[in-house]
This record gives structure tokens, sequence and C-alpha cells, in this order.
């Protein structure tokens, strides 16, 4: 599919990339949207765990933070050139300014800006899900400090109250990438 139709105007083929913390809903959207747009889905943190052969968290335990973005860093150098795909990366991609570089390049990046409060009722252990900085930080620290970063980077913000539904926030993605389009 190289072209898409939305309110009656073709519109060319392009990336989305989702960010925002762990718990988010990046995934989950991701996924849906793929599906919807007829694009391929890229969970980057899917890729991690497919080459190290480790979920994030043992790769955390055994190798440290920093081991993780370089190889969130890899992943997304590594996608290259692509179009019609739905990119969900790990909550900590955004201290690596070239992987966003390359994003910022190649896709339209959507922040999924999820309360505090949503996340902390998503990942109840967050200590075993594999987030970069829990090891010197606590997760609201972590939230407060990567909201800035989220905000830097993002085309488009959708401010979650924790409770949407996927399709509700799948329209405002599309409304936001595609109908903004000049």
């Amino acid at each position: 599919m190289n072209s898409l139709i939305f309110a009656g105007r073709k519109r060319v083929a392009m990336n989305i990339t989702l960010i925002g913390m762990a718990g988010a809903g990046k995934s989950t959207i991701g996924r849906a949207l793929a599906k919807h747009l007829d694009y391929t889905f890229i969970d980057v943190d899917g890729l991690i765990t497919q080459r190290t052969g480790l979920p994030l968290q043992a790769l955390i335990d055994k190798q440290g933070d920093y081991a993780l973005i370089r190889f969130e860093e890899e992943a997304i150098l590594g996608l290259g050139q692509m179009d019609n795909c739905i990119i969900s990366l790990g909550g900590s991609v955004v201290y690596s300014e070239k992987a966003m570089g390359h994003l910022k390049e190649i896709s339209k990046i959507v922040f999924l800006d999820a309360p505090f409060r949503s996340i902390v009722k998503r990942i109840p252990n967050a200590r075993k899900r594999g987030i970069v900085g829990l090891r010197d930080r606590s997760l609201k620290e972590l939230f407060e400090e990567r909201l800035v970063l989220y905000s830097k980077y993002a085309d488009f913000s959708i401010k979650l109250k924790g409770r949407e539904n996927i399709k509700g926030i799948m329209g405002k993605i599309i409304q936001l990438c595609f109908e903004t389009e000049a």
C-alpha cells in the first residue's frame, strides 16, 4: 500500500513512531493501528529481545542500563529507510539523540502522554519490566525526566486520561499524522 485515502484526499506513505513511558499503550495501540492501516508493526523491544535472547530486565541486570540504550539505538539505526510502518519504542530510547534523529527523518513521532497514575496501574511491578534508570531513581523521577525528552522529540502529542478506547486514540493519530500533511 503506497497511499491512503483520508477525508477524500490521497495521502503518501509514511511511518509513525509511538513514544512514551512503559505502560502508556505503545505496543497495544501500535499493533491495532498497524492492522487498521495495513502497515507493518515494529516493536523495538521485541527486536532487542530477539537479538540478545534475553528479556529486557535480564539484559539490564547482566549488562546495565547503557547496554539496553545501546541496543535500542542499534536496532533503530538498523531500520534504515522504509515506508508504511508503525514503530513502537521502549521508553528509554529518548536518551539516544542519534536514534531519535533517525526516527525524525523516517517517521512522524507521536507521544502517548499517559498520566503517571495510569502508568503505575499498568505496570505495578516496574522493577521487573526492564525500565532503564530504576536502579538509581524512582519511577516518578524517571517519568518527570522523560516527559521533557518525549515532548522535545514529538511531532504530535496525545494527552491520555487513562481510560480512552483504542479506536479513539487511533483516530487521533490518523488525524494528526495524515490530515495535517500538506
